[in-house]
């Protein structure tokens, strides 16, 4: 992975006080660049003469001081701990009181230094340095592709003498960063584009009480604005097909990674062919959000999910129409992870029906009843009244010796057939009515 490496050198004169293997305080501390020419100061003005000078080094994690140069007024040197790199940088200390180290520092090399002054096998004084070696790490090295994830790390050795480190972008618009095990302070701009180039400052805070403990340095980034990243891996999980009813929520699943953002696409039902609708997109690292009218349906899930932290999944109230294809898309630095879900929606227009009582009450009896015996009462009288008015017939009967005979039906009926026979009904009244006569 290329990178790219940024280091400061700071000299603060300010005791700290830790609790580590027994050594309560040290006087200075340097903050170094690995790899960049050091000087650990060390020097005492009122000493001249036969003097000698011991320096050792001791890991903050470790108890034994290890001794790494020593120097008298021979100029003879020993030390089994010592590196090439490691020299005075005034040859003639015993006039001159200088008693700097000068070294070419790896990561390895933080922790405490001691310069010890002697004069007749008598210590005159002695000075504590911490030695922190800071490292900044800017990937993907520049000119940086736009769309690509930028990321800006720090780290420090010893990190027990930081507190925290922050960044700031071009502006001095404070962006998010978070500690990582192994790694360092990390700070992340997905989606970069042409407008991010500038200056970043990285605050680094020492611990102690004075004021000036604060460190800042910048860090120039570059953005190609000609070059376009895509995606180094592309991870699918395996697809899910299932239905849910409408206006239940349901759960949009999504990759099972700690991302840097998230976005939720969709295709409606019955167009596999069309694109995919953006309808979601949260970016942890900016704070920004994209939404769209589909968005007021969804919401992120609860716990176990922390979509500030990177791990996301969706709730989702659908309508009857917003099945379809969802393809929910986790990015990690440029790596994406994929989640499809085919989703159909069962459309439900609930039907209440209400059984009426079957014991009617008794106002609605008491109601009933005389309408029913009035009703009754008039189909007597009608059919009473219709009993005892006659129907006047008139028979015909052709035959050969008469015509229109007109006779009482009841003749008729028990006289025997003679060929046809007509018959008029004449009502004689409006409440009369038709019966039909049998013939035998």
């Amino acid at each position: 992975m290329d990178s790219v490496f940024l280091t400061v050198i700071f000299v603060s004169s300010f005791a700290v006080f830790s609790s580590h293997s027994g050594i309560t305080e040290w006087d200075d501390v340097v903050l170094a660049q690995e790899g960049t020419p050091t000087t650990l100061v060390c020097a005492d003005a009122t000493v001249r003469g036969a003097v000698a000078i011991n320096w050792m080094v001791k890991p903050l994690d470790v108890d034994e001081w290890k001794l790494i140069l020593s120097a008298s007024k021979r100029e003879a040197f020993s030390g089994r701990a010592s590196k090439a790199s490691m020299r005075l940088i005034d040859p003639n200390f015993k006039d001159t009181g200088v008693f700097s180290l000068f070294l070419l520092p790896r990561m390895e090399d933080g922790g405490l230094y001691s310069c010890l002054i002697k004069q007749h096998e008598r210590k005159l004084s002695e000075k504590i340095i911490l030695l922190a070696i800071l490292t900044v790490t800017v990937v993907p090295a520049a000119p940086i592709p736009q769309h690509s994830t930028l990321r800006l790390i720090a780290s420090v050795n010893p990190d027990n003498v930081v507190t925290k480190i922050t960044w700031a972008a071009p502006g001095g618009i404070s962006i998010k960063s978070e500690k990582k095990r192994n790694t360092g302070t990390v700070a992340k701009l997905p989606q970069v584009l042409y407008s991010d180039n500038g200056t970043y400052v990285c605050m680094v805070h020492l611990r102690g009480n004075s004021s000036n403990t604060l460190v800042t340095f910048n860090v120039d980034v570059t953005v190609d604005a000609d070059n376009v990243a895509s995606f180094t891996n592309v991870t699918y999980e395996r697809d899910i097909s299932t239905a849910t009813q409408a206006e239940i929520p349901f759960p949009l699943t999504c990759p099972v990674v700690q991302g840097d953002y998230v976005r939720l696409q969709w295709q409606p039902p019955g167009r596999r062919h069309s694109e995919m609708r953006l309808v979601h997109q949260y970016n942890r690292w900016r704070g920004s959000t994209f939404l769209t009218e589909h968005s007021k349906k969804l919401q992120f899930a609860g716990p176990p999910y922390n979509a500030e932290a990177g791990s996301f999944s969706f709730l989702l109230r659908p309508e009857w129409k917003d099945g379809g294809l969802y393809v929910c898309e986790v990015i990690l630095n440029d790596n994406a992870f994929m989640q499809k879900t085919m989703l159909s929606v069962l459309k439900v227009e609930s039907v209440s029906v209400t059984t009426p009582s079957l014991l009617p009450s008794l106002s609605a009896l008491l109601l009933l009843v005389p309408l029913v015996a009035a009703a009754v009462g008039v189909l007597l009288w009608r059919q009473k009244h219709i009993s005892d008015r006659g129907v006047e017939q008139t028979l015909s009967v052709h035959s050969g010796e008469a015509e229109n005979i007109y006779e009482n039906p009841e003749d008729i009926r028990q006289a025997p057939p003679q060929g046809s026979v007509y018959m008029d009904l004449k009502p004689r009244g409006d409440d009369d009515v038709y019966k039909e006569l049998e013939r035998y």
